[in-house]
């Protein structure tokens, strides 16, 4: 029988999403790369208790409008914050939730979200130090040592050990029930593309989750992609689920490249 992971809707993709569950959330603080239509159909379903893992997944629109004006906010786009304003989400794990600067401040989620009383457990981990502990989830390596963070608040409770002249702090790998995340084009295989910098934490995260679900812009016949331009190969991808068309996409206008 054929290989076809490709399923007919973001609902469906996201139907089997339990309480407590572990997302992966791909993207990298821009409009460019962040599986909005999947995080939209979790919104829609009774879930609680989640972990997001991301870059900085919980912005939310306002920052968006308002820090990229040279791009066009889509209705359509979302970030993980819609959990987070639903009440869905009790931990977080990421590299950044608010931006201190340009005027920003309480119109960041995270912010209205803790002043509803919602009870969210925060860690903050290093940009680097997260995309490896992700790398080291695909991999099966349970630990590693990295000197990030010594002598800052990043070391609280970690344990620490000496290599030659240096300390460096002991980081768990981080393995996800779901990962979310976006791709330019792929096949029914699973195979897919990537645009610009939408690759970054995008196709770190795909394969470190027991299930990988990809929200993709194009669709392609199995053979169509050249094998050059795969960076995630469909052993990491489990479900693949194809936007809407909605006009001029990001895509079609170079911003998933931001």
């Amino acid at each position: 029988m054929p290989v076809n992971k490709v399923v007919k809707s973001f609902d469906e993709a996201v139907a089997d999403v339990f309480d407590g569950a572990t997302i992966l959330v791909g993207g990298f603080i821009s409009v460019g790369g962040v599986p909005s239509y999947l995080l939209r159909a979790l919104a829609k379903r009774p879930v609680k208790n989640l972990t997001i893992v991301g870059n900085s997944p919980v912005l939310g629109k306002e920052f968006q409008k308002t820090a990229a004006r040279t791009m066009k906010v889509p209705d359509w786009w979302e970030d993980a914050s819609i959990l987070l304003l639903n009440g869905q989400v009790s931990k977080l794990i990421v590299s950044g939730v608010s931006v201190r600067t340009l005027g920003f401040g309480r119109r960041f989620p995270i912010f209205a979200a803790l002043e509803e009383g919602q009870n969210i457990e925060i860690e903050m981990v290093a940009q680097g130090t997260l995309a490896e502990r992700i790398r080291a989830g695909r991999a099966g390596i349970p630990a590693f040592y990295s000197p990030i963070g010594v002598g800052t608040f990043l070391q609280r409770g970690k344990e620490t050990r000496s290599f030659g002249d240096r300390e460096y702090l002991l980081e768990y790998a981080i393995k996800g029930d779901f990962a979310f995340i976006w791709a330019y084009k792929a096949d029914r295989y699973g195979n897919l593309v990537y645009k610009g910098t939408s690759r970054n934490f995008n196709a770190t995260m795909a394969g470190a989750a027991e299930v990988t679900i990809a929200e993709v812009e194009e669709l392609v016949e199995v053979g169509d992609l050249d094998p050059e331009t795969i960076v995630t190969p469909s052993l990491y991808v489990d479900r693949v689920v194809v936007k809407p068309h909605t006009g001029r996409t990001l895509a079609m206008e170079g911003q998933n490249e931001c």
